[in-house]
This record gives C-alpha cells, sequence and structure tokens, in this order.
C-alpha cells in the first residue's frame, strides 16, 4: 500500500550482492551486503547446513582422488602429512611426510596419485609466492595404502657382460647392449651397463652379470636394449652414441643369464630416449595432463620451466628435450591447464600458451595470449568432481577479478558486481584461493584468504550481469574446498573461528544431491 505518497517497489527476482561503487548505485534487485544465501528460481533461501564428513586433524589442502576403483581423497594436514582416506572408516598414511610442505600439487594419472610438495615463501619486498620444495621430488603413490615414493627411478649398476654364443641370427658387426630397470608403476629407468659384441652373423649373443635390484625395490622386470649392427670399420667406441632398440624382457628380479638371438630387423621399437630420461623429478609447484603427457612446473631453481614426460609415460623426463621455458621475468609459473588442444601456461599476471606439435617439446611453438592476465595457485576452476575440464570455459582467478576464457578473456569480469570486495582481498594471499565449478547445478565456489568463501549462482547466465553472489561465513576457518560425489562440496577446516581446539574436516551437503 501507498505510504506517505510512495508507492511500494516489487523485486520480481533478487540478483544477489553488489558491491561496486557507493550505497546509493545498487541497483533495486540487489542488496549492498548479503551472507550465508544460495538461490532458488527468482529469489534466495539460507544457505546449506554443514555436516560433518571426515574427521581429519587440521587439513590445509584436500584434492578428490579419482581411482580405478572409486573417489577417494588426499587430504595434508599442518604438519606435513598427506593421508588417503577411502571413505568414513578406512583412511590409509599417513602415505607420505615432508617438513616444510605447506602445500602440494596433484594429479591422478592411470589410477596413480602424482604428487609434488610446495611452500610459499617471501621475496625481499615482501611479496608472497610459491615454489617448489627445495632437494624434494615429484611422488608416485599407488592408491593401495603403501607410502608414496620418488616417481621414476635409479638405474641399474654395473656392466654387462656379452659374447658370441653358439649358432644364431645375429646380424654381422658390433651391437652395443645396454640394460634398464622396469618399475611397478611402469617406469622404465636409464639405459646404464653398456658393453659391446661382435658376430659374424651366424651366432647368438650370451649375455651375464644382468644386474638385480636391491630387495625390497619397486623393480618387476629387465629391460635389454641393443643397437642395430655397426660396421667395425667405422666404430667410433662411443658406447652411448648410437640408436637403441628394445630386445627383450625379462619379467624378473633375479635372472643374471640370458641368450639373445635376433635380427636387426626384429628392433622396432626404439629406447633412445631413455638416454636422457631423468632418475627423479624435481618438485615444483602443480601438475597437470597434455596430451597423455604429465607436466610439472615451478621447481625451486627453475621457476619459469615446466618439464614434459613423454607420451604415455608420466615418469618419463627428457633432461634435455623435455624442456619448456616461459619468458623470465623474475615471477613463477602459477598454474597450468590444457583447453582445447593447447597448453595454455599463467603467471600472476600472464597467460601464454604451448601447441603439441608431435615433435620434441623444446620446438613447440610459443604464444602470448595476455600480458596482464594470470591466475593464482590454485585459481584455475576445477569442475565437478573430474578435476579437469569438461565444459567449453575456463574460470580463472586473477587479481582484477574472476575471469571467464574460452580462448581469450571475456570482459567485463564476472565479479564486476562485487569489484570492491575483490579489490580489497589481501593480493599477498592470492596462493591461498582455491574455486571450484559446479556446471551440474551452475554454481562456483571460491575461499577466500581470510578463510570465508564467495558463493556464485550462474544459472541465469554466466557474465557480469546475470551471475549472482554471495559471502558465505561460518564458525569454522574454512582453508580448502573440493568436489566429491559428482557436486558435493566438501570444506576442509583448521578448526572453528571461535574455538580453534576443535578440528574438524567437514562437508556441505547439498539437498537433492
Amino acid at each position: 500500500m501507498a505510504y506517505r505518497d510512495h508507492g511500494a517497489i516489487v523485486i520480481e527476482e533478487f540478483n544477489g550482492l553488489f558491491d561496486r561503487g557507493d550505497d546509493d548505485t545498487v541497483p533495486l534487485d540487489h542488496f549492498s551486503d548479503c551472507e550465508n544465501i544460495q538461490f532458488v528460481h527468482e529469489g534466495f533461501t539460507t544457505r546449506d547446513g554443514l555436516d560433518t564428513y571426515r574427521a581429519i586433524d587440521k587439513p590445509v589442502r584436500i584434492y578428490n582422488y579419482v581411482m580405478q576403483t572409486g573417489e577417494s581423497l588426499l587430504i595434508l594436514d599442518t604438519n606435513g602429512n598427506i593421508y588417503h582416506s577411502i571413505n568414513e572408516t578406512t583412511t590409509h598414511g599417513p602415505i607420505l611426510t615432508i617438513a616444510g610442505m605447506t602445500d602440494f600439487g596433484f594429479v591422478s594419472y592411470a589410477g596413480r596419485a602424482y604428487i609434488t610438495p610446495f611452500t610459499t615463501e617471501t621475496n625481499p619486498l615482501g611479496v608472497k609466492y610459491q615454489r617448489g620444495l627445495q632437494n624434494e621430488f615429484v611422488y608416485v603413490y599407488k592408491g593401495d595404502g603403501t607410502a608414496a615414493r620418488k616417481a621414476g627411478g635409479v638405474p641399474p649398476v654395473g656392466t654387462l657382460s656379452v659374447a658370441p654364443d653358439g649358432a644364431g641370427h645375429v646380424d654381422m658387426g658390433i651391437h652395443i647392449l645396454g640394460v634398464a630397470y622396469e618399475t611397478d608403476t611402469g617406469f622404465i629407468t636409464k639405459i646404464t651397463g653398456f658393453a659391446q659384441v661382435t658376430t659374424d652373423g651366424n651366432q647368438a649373443i650370451a649375455v651375464s652379470s644382468i644386474p638385480i635390484a636391491p630387495a625390497g625395490s619397486n623393480i618387476i622386470a629387465r629391460r635389454l636394449v641393443s643397437t642395430w649392427a655397426v660396421d667395425p670399420a667405422i666404430y667410433s667406441g662411443n658406447l652411448e652414441g648410437y640408436q637403441f632398440y628394445f630386445v627383450k624382457r625379462i619379467p624378473d628380479n633375479t635372472t643374471t643369464s640370458i641368450t639373445l638371438d635376433y635380427y636387426d630387423s626384429e628392433l622396432l621399437s626404439d629406447a633412445s630416449h631413455l638416454l636422457d630420461i631423468l632418475s627423479t623429478i624435481p618438485a615444483g609447484v602443480g601438475l597437470t595432463v597434455y596430451h597423455n603427457r604429465l607436466i610439472s612446473y615451478t621447481e625451486y631453481d627453475n621457476i619459469s620451466l615446466l618439464r614434459v614426460s613423454y607420451v604415455g609415460e608420466p615418469e618419463a623426463f627428457d633432461a634435455v628435450s623435455g624442456i619448456l621455458i616461459y619468458p623470465l621475468d623474475g615471477n613463477p609459473i602459477t598454474n597450468a591447464q590444457e583447453y582445447r588442444d593447447v597448453l595454455y601456461v599463467f603467471k600472476k599476471t600472464r597467460t601464454a600458451g604451448w601447441t603439441d606439435t608431435g615433435d620434441v617439446p623444446t620446438t613447440w611453438p610459443f604464444t602470448w595470449l595476455d600480458q596482464g592476465i594470470g591466475a593464482s595457485v590454485h585459481g584455475v576452476a576445477s569442475v565437478l568432481d573430474s578435476g579437469g575440464v569438461n565444459i567449453d570455459f575456463l574460470l580463472i582467478v586473477d587479481y582484477s577479478g574472476l575471469m571467464l576464457f574460452n580462448g581469450a578473456y571475456a570482459r567485463p569480469e564476472l565479479s564486476w558486481k562485487i569489484r570492491d570486495l575483490w579489490f580489497n582481498l589481501a593480493r599477498n594471499d592470492f596462493g591461498n584461493i582455491q574455486i571450484m565449478n559446479d556446471s551440474l547445478t551452475q554454481v562456483v565456489y571460491i575461499t577466500l584468504p581470510s578463510q570465508k568463501m564467495l558463493y556464485a549462482d550462474y544459472s541465469s547466465g554466466l557474465d557480469a550481469k546475470n551471475i549472482k553472489w554471495s559471502k558465505w561465513r561460518f564458525d569454522i576457518q574454512t582453508t580448502t574446498i573440493t568436489l566429491v560425489e559428482t557436486n558435493k562440496l566438501v570444506i576442509g577446516s583448521v578448526g572453528l573461528a571461535v574455538n580453534p581446539l576443535n578440528d574438524i574436516f567437514t562437508g556441505i551437503s547439498k539437498s537433492g544431491y
């Protein structure tokens, strides 16, 4: 009804938080401050409540680890311990403990978990940044409760003994043989143990003194390699200067002698890449997968370097040709993500890309995308519980706001309505921000440096005008989030906001999912 000549204003649809400019600029269908709501149809309701999901002490980072048998969680606590939680009653670990690890990067590959430990440091100007831990490595965890170990493997020690042996078909000339170990995750180590033998074309080769890995190691087989026949007249004497091929897999760690009989024409599987393979992979800030290759980036001593594995061999990194160098500017790489067949790599205010040409990574072409917008360490949204990109855009946390990326950055930024709130965030703590995209119900969750959260509903449109924002606050100190069971939000907490002694690991139950 009218009151003092003023008519009622009907708000047909509520569009959430507006925090930009003076209060007088707030549209009638927005609030200048709103907290702990979520949107339904054209209105809103209070956010879902919290249920205890897993009782873990002081979690600071969690990931949804999808094994071949189903979902589980990897959880880092404040003491540098990583646990593997299968369900409410089964938690393994710690599967890895590293002093000084305050965060970690993770990717699941073939059911295994690859883990890289890192921490946040402060430069002389007081600016925080992240890089891999010094003298640390990428680890592989098989998901079975046994401790994670360094990815890769140490090559055999010792030299093969080789000699012509009876009647056979090995081509006439000099053959150089070597040996490598094969681990229980399929990694084949660097070739060692080189030895040469000369045959007359009617002989086999007796191989002995085949190295055996120490007891208790993860070696399940040995691989013998050989060159094609080399003409003695042009032989250089360089045992590693020729192309090698796999000739025999010995499926145990006990056999020390074997007889080989083969034609050079049977040697088809090239093993030469094992000459420059790394035995261990230096720890970085993050891991991702591009064209079935594992990518590691931001090592302690190489903050602008990415390492690229061989296709289908996530632990096989070439020390010479398996690297990419981001243009040096004194700032570390923060994130990397495959999108539309391009590997996009981010610094805090830079975005660039590489394209796989099928050749070695050092030859891939480099392209600048944007030299003013970048991403934070956890600032590329994981989608649903897959951790990957299964929709046609990326959501990226940048200093200037939440950005929509579909090959180029869309303006205005998605956080346009809450620009003042965003600009008041502690820029030095953007490394703590984490973002999850529930593309099923079309909502975004963002943790904040203040240990609170932002909630955004884009069901009415993924653009600056139609997205709806709300602040979320809890009685717990939120530190990390992930999505499980397709789109159930799980929140990690280091304790109650009013009583830090009560440490819980808690989750939001989304009604109806």
